[in-house]
């Protein structure tokens, strides 16, 4: 009686569960959807986000009565207005909404 000796080989029949391999890229990626929203000379609305920030990269005047720091430090404008940013003591940007007059619409 002839015994054959078999070689069996078992193969993977699918890749491993390894980063490239997986379908949920999304998981890693957690954006903060952090800046400015609205530009120098754009027309805002009252009470709508000016900039979006985590501690205080821009100022607002503690004088100024046309925007307030928000809850996570963003900047929103108390009233409608035209958005205008210029360089403070220290050369620090400084963001103020400056009023319309009642003749001009913004657009």
């Amino acid at each position: 009686m002839l015994i054959f000796p078999l070689d069996l080989q078992f193969f993977a029949q699918k890749l491993g569960g390894g980063k490239s391999s997986t379908n949920c890229s999304h998981k890693s990626y957690n954006p903060k959807n952090l800046g400015v929203k609205k530009f120098g000379g754009e027309f805002v609305r009252g009470g709508s986000i000016i900039i979006c920030q985590h501690g205080t990269k821009y100022k607002i005047n503690r004088n100024d009565k046309s925007v307030f720091l928000g809850k996570r430090k963003y900047i929103h404008a108390k009233y409608d207005g035209m958005v205008s940013y210029y360089k403070g003591k220290g050369n620090r940007t400084f963001v103020k909404v400056l009023p319309l007059s009642e003749n001009v619409s913004p657009r």
